[in-house]
């Protein structure tokens, strides 16, 4: 059921009324905010346990009308009615939905007010016209989001069925920055059309700034005609002439009452214009969804790859660094070892241990910034070179053996060149490993210092 609860949340500020109830038991388990208002409801709590017909048609059986025993998974049942309860002369379009863990089954009815249209022809045709396309975008851009398995694909499917169900030219979501600009982080383009993205990253805050006003306000952005903006907003204005829109739809995407960013559609038929909006509004929670687990899912992949205490890579990340690496390509690995830890730990405390640890890594950033730098054991350091001479290599390495003075802090280093990597580097390693501990018995020889105090 949480996943349907998912799904329903995509409805809650579409024009349009909608309700759910449990085919078995005709038992309501959701209506949108339209839907509770013209009811007269305040809760979703006053809905517990009542059936569908007690609180839709306001009867004490099932309606003689109903459509259960017609509706089957990913097709659509249209029917008209009145109903008294509201006076309100409505279309209806039912389709069946299936709860993926419990496997029960929900009749989603979406519901239109036709009252005030001059015949029923009419009515039917505007009806067609709007559902045609709304039934392309919950029915398989809905079913392909969910199942994506990454937040991207489903961002990216979504933008992909909207900008198709709405005839646009494109369509897009921007975030904020750190640097309080707003980038272009998702794209779809229609066929024949050119590609904004590259072209829409770190837009200055200035730009925006009106949009975000409006969003600070409740307010979404419907630009009808561009020409209409050209003095109330220039920057904004040469902004989207340059890219040749000429009217769009914008929705923020809220996060505990915060805008955290906005998407939209690009040029949609005027006749569509509301009706963007509505779709809009329809998957914005669907997106912030995808947004906040895409955040959570990189935080976590941060967490896994990042070593905790120097911020640098673990074993983890080295492995998946290597393992993107061109075979062909000349790589330098540079294994190296903290001198004096130990007793840095035994004298001076585990904290002034970390302390050293840390300077060994900013003196390798400040040499090998750029590259792959991991720490693999307590410490043990390693930097991975893809694509360098030998030359450089050499240079770099006694580069470091400068460097680390600098920062307090002694390293046995050792470096193997290779011309090619080819199919593995633990050899590599090894012989890395195996010159650098060379390198300390050298330190320890030429200090004077006894080993077993290091």
């Amino acid at each position: 059921m949480d996943k349907l609860k998912n799904v329903w949340s995509v409805f809650q500020n579409l024009g349009e009324f909608v309700y759910a109830s449990d085919i078995e038991t005709n038992e309501l388990v959701y209506l949108n905010r339209k839907a509770m208002d013209t009811f007269g409801l305040k809760s979703i709590d006053e809905i517990k346990g009542r059936k569908c017909y007690e609180v839709l048609q306001g009867s004490n059986l099932p309606c003689a009308l109903c459509t259960n025993n017609q509706l089957s998974v990913g097709n659509y049942v249209e029917w008209g009615y009145y109903n008294h309860v509201i006076d309100r002369h409505l279309m209806v379009k039912d389709t069946m939905v299936e709860d993926p863990d419990t496997g029960k089954k929900y009749r989603i009815g979406i519901t239109i007010d036709v009252t005030g249209h001059t015949t029923k022809e009419t009515a039917q045709d505007d009806i067609l016209k709007i559902y045609q396309k709304m039934e392309m975008l919950v029915n398989k851009g809905m079913k392909e989001a969910i199942s994506a398995e990454a937040p991207d694909e489903s961002i990216d499917i979504i933008l992909e069925y909207m900008g198709k169900a709405l005839c646009g030219e494109r369509t897009y979501v921007f975030e904020q920055n750190q640097n309080g600009g707003d980038d272009n982080t998702y794209e779809w383009c229609a066929s024949g059309v050119h590609s904004e993205k590259e072209n829409l990253q770190n837009l200055t805050p200035e730009v925006c700034a009106q949009w975000y006003r409006c969003f600070d306000e409740g307010k979404d952005i419907m630009i009808q005609d561009l020409e209409e903006i050209k003095e109330s907003d220039p920057l904004q204005y040469e902004n989207l002439k340059r890219q040749g829109i000429r009217s769009l739809v914008v929705v923020p995407l809220y996060d505990n009452g915060k805008v955290i960013a906005f998407y939209g559609v690009d040029n949609p038929p005027p006749i569509f214009l509301e009706y963007s909006h509505d779709i809009l509004q329809i998957a914005a929670a669907f997106l912030l969804a995808c947004l906040k687990r895409r955040k959570l899912l990189a935080k976590l992949m941060e967490l896994s790859y990042k070593d905790a205490l120097t911020g640098i890579g673990n074993r983890f990340a080295m492995t998946n660094y290597i393992r993107q690496m061109d075979r062909k390509q000349s790589v330098a690995v540079v294994y190296c070892d903290v001198t004096g830890l130990k007793q840095v730990n035994d004298t001076q405390g585990h904290e002034a241990g970390d302390t050293l640890i840390r300077n060994a890594c900013e003196s390798l950033k400040q040499v090998f910034d750029g590259y792959g730098l991991f720490r693999t054991g307590g410490d043990e350091l390693m930097v991975i070179c893809p694509n360098i001479t030998h030359a450089i290599a050499d240079d770099w390495v006694a580069q470091l053996k400068k460097t680390m003075k600098d920062y307090s802090v002694n390293l046995a280093v050792g470096m193997v060149w290779l011309e090619e990597m080819g199919v593995s580097l633990e050899r590599s390693v090894m012989e890395a490993e195996k010159r650098m501990y060379e390198d300390k018995a050298e330190y320890y020889k030429t200090s004077g210092i006894e080993r077993r105090k290091i």
